[in-house]
């Protein structure tokens, strides 16, 4: 258990609290608690509601993401739960499906808590109720290497056709020695669910979706026909690495070796820690350069069913402590990012960084248009899909198969899913 002292810290109470006749512990299990920006946010949480609750305590216990959805998968089915529930929001459907989400709509409608305009909050609905409240959502941008793209006489892209002009004439051989040094853009092209993460952008851009809003898969469209071929098409000319990763695309994006990176804001903080001192002045982030940008939420918060009813409102206690208009501004100083809840975004935020109105703009954006990477309809599905997308676009790769034939069969395997 790792625990932060935060000393100086001035929490204004939030709720009135009486010390409990029977002092309670709460369990709190996450992958953020050692993490620079998020630990002590999530500090802040702990000690807010450690104030407002005189005798009760947070046992906050810290596990690698690596190997968080399986832990808690294997604690809820064996009825051992933490109490508060935390939980990347592409895994905890899985959870809900089980029915071991507690629905927060009742406890949201007492405490008056008004959702409208929450960054992410629709991803959080299953069947009907609300399961979760979204606590992250960030929209992509894209950076750019500005020596490389003033070498080439090419502007920043601002659309498809810019980019793929961009991403050709950025692609180069530097010492003739028939090997491309310098790559237009990088993708992430391993396996994972960072394959239709990236692929995201060609997907929306070209007016196309995974499945309805109705969750109908929606992979045999003309629009989605125009996504296949604009992802393809960077990749049969060359204008990226092979088989990377998108940590692979990053790293070679700070060593100058991809000209355009477009992903999610955290971009900014490997270039200041991991570009070069050589390199560093001439990356620079801007708006992503298809509409609308890639948005996703990535981690919700929430409580089991199985409580008793006294561990229930102190959990909503807690829930209630970190969505507040307090900590949601103090969410958006500490960690860099905004956070979900309209008008967190304070003006300290803001002056933080040249970026943070970028990244601000990016996520509204996102919002706005309802954009998630997990699909409607298949949520439960999220791996299975990215590989078969995968596997579909390799076959269209090797075999000179058309996007047209490529979105039909995608199209019937997605429907063998539901």
């Amino acid at each position: 258990m790792r625990r932060y002292a935060l000393p100086g810290l001035l929490l204004g109470a939030l709720m009135s609290s009486v010390v409990p006749a029977t002092a309670e512990t709460l369990t709190f299990v996450t992958w953020q608690l050692t993490e620079d920006t998020y630990g002590p946010w999530w500090e802040a949480v702990i000690a807010k509601f450690e104030e407002t609750h005189p005798g009760d305590t947070i046992e906050a216990t810290q596990i690698a993401r690596q190997e968080f959805a399986d832990t808690m998968m294997t604690q809820f089915a064996a009825g051992a739960a933490p109490d508060i529930v935390h939980l990347a929001s592409f895994e905890y459907q899985p959870f809900a499906e089980n029915g071991w989400l507690e629905d927060l709509g009742p406890w949201i409608d007492k405490a008056g808590l008004d959702l409208t305009g929450w960054a992410g909050q629709g991803l959080c609905t299953w069947d009907g109720t609300t399961r979760c409240i979204n606590m992250q959502y960030f929209g992509y941008i894209m950076g750019v290497n500005q020596a490389l793209l003033d070498a080439a006489g090419v502007p920043v892209p601002t659309n498809w056709d810019e980019f793929i002009d961009a991403a050709r004439k950025l692609t180069q051989d530097t010492d003739g020695d028939g090997i491309t040094d310098v790559y237009g853009t990088g993708l992430h092209l391993a396996s994972g669910n960072n394959y239709i993460n990236d692929m995201l952008n060609f997907v929306l851009d070209a007016g196309a979706s995974w499945t309805t809003p109705e969750g109908v898969p929606a992979m045999d469209t003309p629009e989605m026909i125009t996504a296949l071929e604009h992802w393809t098409t960077l990749i049969k000319e060359g204008l990226v690495p092979a088989d990377t990763t998108g940590g692979d695309a990053r790293q070679l994006f700070v060593e100058g070796k991809v000209a355009m990176r477009i992903e999610n804001p955290g971009l900014a903080g490997v270039i200041e820690t991991t570009a070069s001192d050589e390199i560093k002045p001439s990356l620079k982030l801007v708006p992503s350069p298809f509409d609308p940008p890639v948005g996703g939420a990535s981690a919700v918060l929430t409580m089991p069913a199985e409580l008793s009813d006294e561990k229930k409102q102190l959990v909503w206690d807690f829930i209630a402590i970190a969505t507040s208009q307090e900590m949601q501004e103090l969410f958006s100083e500490i960690v860099g990012a905004p956070a979900p809840r309209p008008g967190s975004v304070t003006q300290t935020a803001l002056d933080s960084s040249p970026e943070y109105s970028l990244v601000v703009d990016a996520m509204n954006q996102a919002a706005a248009a309802g954009v998630d990477r997990v699909p409607v309809g298949l949520e439960t599905h999220y791996n299975e899909i990215a590989a078969i997308v995968r596997e579909e676009i390799q076959r269209m790769l090797i075999e000179d198969r058309s996007a047209a034939d490529t979105a039909a069969t995608l199209q019937e395997r997605f429907l063998a899913l539901q």
